[in-house]
């Protein structure tokens, strides 16, 4: 008895002669490995990347700086409108549910941060002004606006926070440990023993006083604990000290014969290209710490500088002093050496235009968002 043939045979799995005759144009080619590349191949990839970023930073950058621009520009509108027709918050507020409908899905138009723009425009009457802080976001723009309300003040944390590159959480610590009242005040000598050229950026790199909030003393006169909370909050320590300081060590051993000595911490300044040592006193400064600071100064000048650096300058940090007995000291050596207080906080209270409370951040992105309105 016969089989029938089936009508609808299932179709053959495989390779048919017309695949294979194509097969040397398909593949899972493997990545060619580094080792087979050729000398140059790293500096083209370094590059190449190093393009990539730019051209990312540079699209973040252009975009942070139209948004700053617009929302100026808004302010600007609300706050012409606003003088001349002498209108209240209920215009805003109907703004703000407009703009929404007539950009559905962008964020940024609420009702507070309309007002934002307004006083942005307030505090900024020229555009060229704006133009030249653009590059911050819009988050650090609404601290400067809460936190400040003298124009030159908020003008100085704004150019710092652009030069150093301050996030907005540490422009906000720096206002408030009032960084502008303390940067460049240390007592020092650097005019009569740096070039002209040295001294100017090295009084500006010191401030008095130096404020490390982020410390916990229960002995206050404990140099070492001191020493090694500052160590343990480096990342801190370093912002604190302000732009241009790399940590070298902590109790660095200096050998000289049979006697050793120990300086305190030592750190490279970038931009001044010098070393800066570092001497921590929990007592009120005395004339006779400047010998022992000059002492590790002249022995890293000897030992560790390269011929190329600066001379080694001298950070005196003691937990008070005069400033005349300071002064007077000071003219007996030849060696650069500021000397500074140190605080664990700012006593003072803030005045009270100051001490508004900023937003916090997922309140703000709520509020940029549309999520809340006045």
């Amino acid at each position: 008895m016969s089989t029938p043939s089936n009508p609808n045979p299932a179709p053959k799995i495989g390779i048919g002669p017309g695949t294979r005759k194509h097969a040397d144009k398909a593949g899972f080619p493997a990545t060619p490995a580094a080792s087979t590349m050729p000398p140059w191949y790293q500096d083209l990839l370094e590059s190449v990347s190093q393009r990539i970023q730019l051209g990312r930073l540079s699209s973040t950058t252009a975009i942070t700086r139209e948004l700053i621009s617009t929302n100026w520009t808004i302010g600007r509108l609300i706050l012409d409108r606003q003088n001349s027709e002498g209108w209240g918050a209920k215009v805003i507020d109907r703004l703000a549910a407009d703009l929404k409908t007539t950009f559905p899905g962008t964020r940024g138009f609420s009702p507070r941060n309309l007002k934002y723009m307004r006083s942005f425009a307030e505090a900024w009457p020229h555009l060229a002004i704006v133009q030249g802080l653009a590059q911050l976001p819009w988050y650090h723009h609404i601290a400067l606006l809460e936190k400040l309300n003298d124009a030159d003040t908020r003008l100085w944390y704004a150019a710092a926070a652009v030069e150093q590159g301050w996030s907005r959480d540490v422009l906000v610590h720096q206002i408030g440990t009032k960084l502008h009242e303390r940067s460049g005040k240390a007592i020092n000598n650097f005019k009569a023993t740096l070039p002209p050229s040295d001294s100017d950026l090295a009084e500006q790199s010191f401030s008095d006083p130096y404020v490390f909030d982020f410390v916990a003393m229960t002995d206050r006169r404990n140099e070492r604990e001191l020493e090694n909370q500052l160590v343990d909050h480096i990342q801190k320590f370093l912002l604190e000290l302000g732009q241009g300081f790399a940590f070298v060590g902590r109790q660095v051993r200096l050998a000289i014969g049979d006697d050793e000595f120990f300086a305190d911490l030592l750190f490279y300044h970038l931009k001044l290209r010098a070393y800066v040592v570092v001497e921590l006193k929990a007592t009120k400064f005395d004339p006779g710490y400047l010998g022992q600071l000059g002492m590790y100064m002249a022995a890293v000048d000897d030992l560790l500088a390269h011929t190329d650096d600066k001379p080694t300058i001298g950070l005196l940090l003691c937990k008070s002093k005069n400033d005349l007995v300071a002064e007077y000291a000071l003219r007996t050596t030849a060696m650069p050496i500021g000397v500074s207080e140190w605080k664990a906080e700012i006593v003072d209270s803030l005045p009270e235009e100051f001490a508004s409370t900023l937003p916090s951040i997922s309140e703000l992105e709520a509020e940029l968002s549309g999520d809340i309105s006045e």
